[in-house]
């Protein structure tokens, strides 16, 4: 496969990045109509928000991952895509908070197909030397589709009737609300029939015994994913608690910018999403190429480098909700987009390094599951519990904020840096010896 239909295909995979994170971030323009009409808590908005999608996601993705090692990757994103839509569209004509919570976990289970198997693709179709580069642009999908969820769904929120009911065919009569969910849901079909125009890569790096590449049982299979644990599960972990807070300020900053400082959603929705499509593709570009030219100048733990920075600037930016006017909030809040954005398509490629093709997948499954438990299951039920349980107040969502920041940006600079001496060690170990089963 050459490099132009390389970045052809990685582009397709982008664009489902993209239309995967819009389904699942559009909620949070949603919090105040939702709450109206289903009479629910900050916590239980939290938990459409998070929770539901999150279970299913990680459950599936740990199946789907061993899946994707051994079958057509292509295929299964398709399949993936067409369900992650069809549930997203079904969201429109839920009339319970149970029926709501069901097609949100539909949600998880399509979505839980897409980056186990692009992650194994995207490491078959580049060198090494750009394959940080390559994650990157994928993962920019990710903050995309985050950026654009509220910022094209802020437009229609405000272009909806804000009380009385609507009709559609099928669904009959649905709160207006609710046709965001067909507007974003649908159009995610089209996608699935483009991966009909991309090819399965070759599978590269095959674990290999007497010259023949093997197949490997699940318990053969965890026991070379675990070889490095440290290296790999410092790599998780860092990601993860990187993804409590861009998931926890996704869920919420909308809402905080509103309640704090009297902006109306949709308009609160538009300024933030700019500022999440502006700084994390240039985040996410930045870190990829940076991460590649570490490695090239023969730093072993370059990819995992910028994720130090990360933490560290997550860390120091817990005084942004603090700020006294909104204005300044949107701006300031720039400088962490940017820095959570830049290491995960580098520690996405350094993880891809360590692994043969043979567990690619299952190993990013179980990354992803790391990743969504802490990520999606705690960033936005956290900001809710704290703001429900410790400040019992919803207009003292800012100070949750404040609490998000300094755990999470915290905890990923503390795990980013002792990560770094067991990766070297992996590399080092991975030079002179061969896995052994």
């Amino acid at each position: 496969m050459n490099l132009k239909t390389s970045w052809y295909a990685v582009f397709i995979l982008t664009l489902a990045n993209i239309s995967s994170f819009i389904d699942r971030q559009i909620l949070s323009l949603l919090v105040k109509p939702i709450k109206r009409d289903l009479h629910l808590s900050d916590t239980e908005m939290s938990l459409l928000m998070g929770l539901s999608f999150a279970i299913f996601y990680t459950l599936f993705g740990m199946f789907i991952g061993r899946l994707a090692d051994r079958k057509s990757r292509r295929n299964i994103i398709m399949v993936g895509i067409t369900v992650w839509s069809a549930m997203t569209s079904l969201c429109a004509g839920a009339v319970s908070y149970f029926q709501f919570f069901m097609a949100r976990m539909g949600v998880g289970v399509g979505e839980s197909t897409l980056s186990p198997s692009a992650y194994s693709m995207i490491a078959d179709m580049f060198p090494k030397n750009r394959l940080a580069t390559a994650m990157s642009v994928f993962s920019m999908g990710v903050f995309l589709g985050s950026g654009l969820a509220t910022l094209i769904g802020s437009g229609i929120v405000a272009s909806l009737p804000t009380e009385g009911m609507v009709t559609v065919p099928i669904l009959g009569e649905i709160f207006p609300w609710q046709l965001i969910f067909l507007y974003v849901g649908l159009p995610g079909l089209v996608i699935a029939l483009l991966l009909f125009t991309i090819k399965e890569p070759t599978r590269k790096n095959m674990l290999q015994v007497d010259g023949n590449s093997v197949k490997l049982s699940l318990s053969e299979s965890l026991k070379i994913i675990f070889k490095y644990k440290k290296a790999y599960l410092l790599i998780c972990f860092t990601i993860a608690f990187q993804a409590l807070i861009n998931y926890g300020c996704n869920a919420w900053v909308p809402t905080f910018v509103a309640r704090t400082y009297g902006w109306e959603v949709p308009r609160a929705g538009a300024f933030y999403g700019a500022v999440v499509v502006i700084s994390s593709v240039l985040g996410v570009m930045f870190g990829g190429w940076y991460a590649d030219k570490l490695t090239k100048e023969g730093k072993t733990d370059g990819r995992l480098r910028v994720g130090v920075l990360s933490g560290f600037l997550a860390l120091i930016s817990c005084f942004i909700p603090l700020l006294p006017k909104a204005e300044l909030v949107l701006i300031a809040i720039s400088v962490p987009v940017f820095a959570l954005s830049a290491p995960f398509g580098a520690a996405t490629a350094a993880l891809q390094e360590i692994m043969p093709n043979q567990v690619r997948a299952l190993a990013s499954s179980i990354l992803l599951f790391i990743i969504n438990l802490i990520g999606i299951g705690l960033g936005p039920t956290s900001v809710a519990l704290f703001t429900d349980f410790v400040f019992k107040d919803e207009n003292m969502i800012r100070y949750s904020l404040v609490l998000l920041y300094i755990i999470g940006g915290g905890l990923a600079f503390l795990l980013s840096y002792l990560s770094l001496k067991p990766y070297r060690n992996a590399i080092e170990d991975m030079k002179q010896n061969t896995i052994s089963l």
